[in-house]
C-alpha cells in the first residue's frame, strides 16, 4: 500500500509541476511536508540543498531520498519512477505532435507564458528557502557572495555550491569550537 501511495504522490508531483528543479519546490512542500508529513521543512531544505551537488535531475534525487527513507532501495526506485513517468509520457506525447505545431503564433505565446510562470516559482522556492537558510550575518555573507558570482558569472555553478558548502561547515565547525571552549571548565578548578 506505501508503495503504491509513494509512486502516486510522486506522479501527482510530477504531472503538476513545471520546469523542474526549484519550481518543484512548492509541490514538495505542498506533498511531502504539508499533507503526507514524511520530512519536516528543514528536512527538505536540505534534501534540496544535496539534491542539487549530486548528478541528475533534482526532483528524481529527492524522490530517492524520500522513497529509500521510507521504505529503502525499492521505495526509492519506485519514488524515482513515480516523478520521472509523467514527464517521460508527456514529453513522448509533445515529441510525437509539436513538429505539427511550433510555427502557430498561440503556442509560441504559451511557451513564452510558461517560461514566465516558471521563472515566477523559482522566486517563490528562493524565498521559501531563504526563511530557514538565511538566518544569520555569516549565512547573508554566504548568500551575497554566491548570487554575485553566479549573476556576474565569475565561477561554474558547481564550484559555487561547494564553496557555499565548504563556508557553512567551517562556519558551523567555528560555533561548536567557541561554544565548547565557553563550556570548559576554568584552568584549576576556577582558583587562582
Amino acid at each position: 500500500m506505501i508503495y503504491l501511495w509513494l509512486i502516486s504522490s510522486f506522479a501527482y508531483i510530477g504531472v503538476f509541476t513545471f520546469g523542474g528543479g526549484y519550481s518543484m519546490l512548492p509541490m514538495f512542500q505542498r506533498v511531502l511536508v504539508d499533507k503526507n508529513k514524511w520530512l519536516t521543512e528543514e528536512e527538505l531544505n536540505d534534501l534540496f540543498s544535496i539534491s542539487q551537488c549530486l548528478p541528475g535531475i533534482i526532483a528524481a534525487n529527492t524522490a530517492v531520498f524520500v522513497g529509500y527513507k521510507h521504505k529503502g532501495v525499492l521505495g526509492g526506485i519506485i519514488s524515482a519512477v513515480g516523478v520521472a513517468l509523467p514527464s517521460l509520457i508527456i514529453m513522448l506525447l509533445i515529441a510525437a505532435t509539436l513538429t505539427f505545431f511550433t510555427d502557430i503564433p498561440i503556442v509560441q505565446k504559451a511557451f513564452t507564458g510558461l517560461r514566465v510562470c516558471v521563472s515566477v516559482l523559482i522566486i517563490n522556492a528562493a524565498f521559501k528557502l531563504r526563511k530557514h537558510s538565511i538566518i544569520d550575518l555569516p549565512t547573508v555573507l554566504i548568500f551575497l557572495t554566491v548570487f554575485l558570482l553566479s549573476v556576474f558569472k565569475l565561477l561554474p555553478v558547481a564550484f559555487l555550491v561547494m564553496l557555499a558548502g565548504v563556508s557553512g561547515i567551517a562556519i558551523s565547525m567555528i560555533r561548536k569550537n567557541m561554544t565548547s571552549s565557553d563550556d570548559a571548565p576554568p584552568p584549576n578548578g576556577g582558583y587562582e
